[in-house]
């Protein structure tokens, strides 16, 4: 109860004053609940799948000589409805006295109000002394739920693009409709989740209607869709699952490979009309080390450096994807690598524009432009262009990788007229010219999906070196595949378990240890032993990767020391290490070729091992193609294990196995085991890391 003073009383001193109790405040409406749901009423009322637990929040004002906490209120509930013959039914329910602002419940007993109903309620505050008015009496309002005890039925689905039937359909990349209709008139949602993906929901537009979605495969082959319907009061139905074909993706509607023979004055098509070269092409040039192109074409950069097919080759006012390798010479101005004309402008244009910051890979559709990227002079790229007319969207990837921020795009009315390469309409003529090398120049009329944007991007790594490390003849051992091999310093040797040891016929004898891999591996003792190949095994301007399987021989080693190292003139170009105070394998790139320079370092925690186990498989990349850097730990990456890297300096040292450049010197001698040391030209995806180490080559196929 609340006591407030409202008229002073003459006492003796000593004696209480008399006072005269407030009642509880009326309850507010934006205090109640059903459940989880808020009060409403008609249009806004809750829809239950249980009797709920009606709650209010009650106040009993204080008093300026009494703590809140000293009030104590009830609250005195009722529910009505009317029956089957319009009877009026009532339920009363009193609660125990609780501190005042504190929530007040009733659980609705199972049983007690029937279900497709409506069920009003009202709550109303006590102290004991005085009561508040109802909750809706007044300003207030009445409470009503409906309690649903029946679950929707299962729904419908359908797809005029993608039936259910044992037929493939067209196919990744491209778009089709679902719709899902449950018989139950009271639905408000279905839940889908697409083969492989996340739980999504969408609305019908009326209770009870149907929804259709747009779902766009992203593989071929067999695909489901789960769908659920959930009604108002958030029962669920049983589960609808529809079964279909995805076909493969359909072929490019125009490709160029611009590998035609050297004199062509014309570019061939695998799909498509052929197209004419402008005076200012020459074929027969360089193509991307690692792709399935053997020569691409190059252009001059002047007004003869174009080819097109005269005629259209993409709808630009649906959805495309055009896509090419493209190698500038220069990076100085705005070039196009491919355009198709609008009148007197370019329905789209994908190429090199510059900016302040630098150049940059760019896609213009309409008035929109996406940018992202870097361009290099003399540096291959894979480019995609991509809009999807269903979502307004324009994107732009560059070797796989989507760069810049995807823009909304509104193709240009006339967007028919003649497909170009090298070169975009500006008014009457053509400008941006491109200068360097073009090839596989695409285009499709559908999405092209990430596993297509990545493999089209793909440059499969060579091979450059793999030591086994099985044996040394002379100090010398071989690349098992007869190439540059690898001759040990003083201080290495190779480890080789002995077979005089046999358990069998001595028990009493001990086996030697297992080599790490196969039948040997390298020992190197710490302080002056190394290996070498003799000169520089990887590029390390361009895409690389190196891997080694190691042990150390110490628990607790006293300084960092190196298992693989390229040195340049001044400094290491790269270095694998283990540093003890950081309790971590670390990967150390510089970004110049001068003692001292700014170093990118990444790094992965790992417990030395002290000459015991199977050791760790280490593994480098360096990927060119979007700068970065990455230190493998047993095929893992986590963590600091990558960073962004602009590139490395030139390495005209020789690949060093147990030790690093220490100023005109060595140091950082490796003490323990090194075997399975590999080296390639270019970047090796996550999923074949996993492969090294273990004693077989790589084959990309």
């Amino acid at each position: 109860m609340g006591c407030l003073a409202t008229a002073a009383v003459l006492t003796a001193p000593g004696t209480a004053h008399a006072a005269e109790n407030l009642p509880p405040l009326q309850p507010l409406v934006q205090d109640l609940g059903n459940g989880t749901r808020p009060c409403g009423a008609a249009g806004d009322r809750s829809y239950v799948d249980e009797p709920p637990v009606l709650s209010a929040v009650l106040y009993d004002p204080t008093e300026d000589d009494r703590p809140a906490e000293g009030n104590f209120v009830h609250g005195e509930f009722e529910v009505w409805w009317e029956d089957a013959d319009g009877a009026e039914q009532r339920l009363t329910h009193t609660t125990s006295d609780i501190p005042s602002g504190t929530a007040q419940r009733w659980q609705l007993p199972d049983g007690s109000v029937p279900a497709n109903t409506v069920i009003s309620w009202r709550v109303r505050a006590n102290d004991g002394t005085a009561v508040s008015a109802w909750s809706s009496e007044g300003d207030g309002g009445v409470c009503e739920f409906v309690y649903d005890d029946v679950s929707p039925e299962k729904p419908v689905v359908t797809s005029p693009d993608y039936a259910d039937d044992d037929a493939w359909h067209d196919g990744v990349g491209v778009r089709g409709g679902f719709t899902m209709d449950s018989p139950s008139d009271d639905v408000v949602a279905y839940r889908y989740r697409p083969m492989g993906g996340p739980r999504q929901e969408v609305s019908p537009a009326e209770p009870g209607g149907p929804a259709t979605i747009r779902y766009l495969p992203e593989s071929e082959g067999p695909e489901s869709l789960t769908v659920e319907a959930v009604d108002r009061a958030g029962r669920v139905s049983e589960t609808t699952t529809y079964d279909f074909l995805v076909a493969s993706g359909r072929a490019p509607v125009g490709r160029w490979t611009l590998g035609d023979a050297a004199g062509s004055a014309t570019a061939a098509a695998e799909a498509g009309p052929a197209a004419d070269a402008g005076t200012g092409v020459t074929f027969g040039a360089d193509a991307p080390e690692g792709t399935a192109l053997t020569t691409t074409a190059g252009l001059d950069g002047g007004d003869g450096a174009y080819l097109t097919p005269d005629a259209p080759v993409i709808d630009t006012g649906s959805t495309y994807a055009v896509s090419a390798w493209a190698r500038p010479a220069a990076t100085d101005r705005d070039m196009t690598v491919a355009g198709q004309d609008a009148g007197s402008a370019a329905g789209f244009a994908l190429g090199l524009r510059t900016a302040d910051a630098g150049p940059e890979w760019s896609f213009a559709v309409g008035g929109a432009r996406v940018t992202g990227g870097a361009p290099e002079t003399g540096e291959w790229a894979h480019l995609v262009g991509l809009y999807d007319a269903e979502t307004g969207r324009a994107q732009l990837f560059v070797n796989g990788q989507e760069v810049g921020a995807a823009a909304e795009a509104a193709p240009g009315e006339d967007a028919g007229g003649a497909f170009q390469i090298g070169r975009v309409r500006t008014g009457d003529g053509y400008g941006d010219h491109w200068h360097g090398l073009l090839g596989d120049v695409r285009t499709y009329d559908r999405v092209l999906v990430a596993e297509e944007r990545t493999g089209l991007a793909y440059r499969k790594p060579a091979r450059l070196g793999h030591w086994s490390l099985e044996n040394a003849p002379d100090g010398v051992s071989p690349e098992r595949n007869g190439g540059t091999p690898l001759t040990l310093g003083t201080g290495a040797d190779i480890y080789r378990k002995s077979d005089t040891c046999d358990p069998f016929l001595d028990p009493e004898c001990v086996p030697d240890p297992e080599p790490l891999v196969g039948d040997g591996h390298l020992r190197l003792d710490g302080e002056t032993g190394y290996a070498t190949t003799g000169s520089a095994v990887v590029d390390t301007t361009d895409s690389f990767t190196v891997s080694v399987v190691v042990r150390l021989a110490d628990a607790e080693p006293d300084h960092p020391m190196t298992v693989l190292s390229q040195p340049g003139e001044h400094t290491d170009a790269f270095k694998v290490r283990y540093e003890p105070s950081a309790h971590a394998w670390q990967l150390v790139m510089p970004q110049r070729d001068e003692a001292g320079a700014p170093e990118t370092v990444v790094s992965q925690t790992a417990v030395a091992d002290g000459g015991s186990g199977g050791g760790r498989r280490l593994a480098v990349v360096y990927d060119d193609a979007t700068d970065r850097v990455t230190l493998y730990l047993d095929g893992q990456a986590a963590g600091a294990a990558t960073a962004s890297f602009a590139g490395s300096p030139l390495s005209s040292g020789a690949l060093q196995v147990g030790r690093a450049r220490d100023g005109d010197g060595w140091g950082e001698y490796l003490h323990g085991d090194v075997d399975e040391v590999q080296a390639y030209a270019g970047a090796l995806r996550a999923g074949d890391i996993g492969l090294l180490g273990g004693g077989a080559d790589l084959c990309f196929c």
